[in-house]
């Protein structure tokens, strides 16, 4: 665990856990639909959490130098974004953009996808979840700038409280480049918004 100092309950004490949220909700946890359940959740949480587990910063440690002396814009866009509220425990379901302007070392891609993943696999805000993603990028790879932006619905406003179905929360961070220069901020967020074409795959 990274995030946490205390030590982690075992399995056992998690499914009990589970079980005393189905009683305290009012149904019974012996009957056959949720006599399985405890244990499936804690196997749901451990992928839904597995972010924890991981270093960011360890996995884009590993980069490339040749590079041609490719020194423009590299985009990922449309990455699908699931986390979950640190405040309720449901779901954040969005997508996410990044970039870099590389500064002679570059980093495969799925990595960068990758790191989207570890943060968001953790319990979270997005204003959080877009600093971290930007902010790691910059540390490992020291390019000359970075930007991140993520759209996504969060269930904590789509089903319950005020239940705002159809509203999405926009965040974005924008540093070096990105931030200090306004056309390469505007071609990134022009990359962004640019029609989707289907591939061919």
């Amino acid at each position: 665990m990274t995030e946490s100092s205390s030590e982690r309950p075992s399995r056992e004490e998690a499914e009990r856990a589970v079980r005393t949220l189905l009683l305290w909700a009012g149904d019974d946890p012996d009957r056959e639909g949720l006599r399985e359940t405890p244990a499936r959740v804690v196997r749901s949480y451990e992928e839904f959490f597995a972010g924890y587990d991981v270093d960011p910063v360890e996995l884009l440690a590993r980069s490339f130098e040749e590079t041609e002396g490719y020194d423009e814009m590299v985009v990922l866009r449309d990455i699908r974004l699931e986390s979950y509220c640190e405040h309720h425990m449901v779901p954040i379901i969005g997508r996410a953009h990044v970039a870099y302007l590389p500064r002679g070392r570059v980093v495969g891609i799925s990595k960068l996808a990758r790191v989207i993943e570890i943060y968001a696999k953790r319990l979270q805000i997005q204003e959080k979840l877009t600093a971290q993603i930007a902010n790691t990028i910059e540390d490992v790879l020291k390019p000359l700038g970075v930007a991140v932006v993520l759209e996504a619905s969060h269930q904590c406003m789509t089903t319950r409280g005020v239940h705002m179905p159809g509203v999405s929360m926009v965040t974005s961070r924008m540093l070096g480049a990105f931030r200090d220069n306004d056309s390469t901020r505007r071609e990134f967020l022009a990359m962004i918004q640019a029609p989707r074409a289907p591939f061919e795959g």
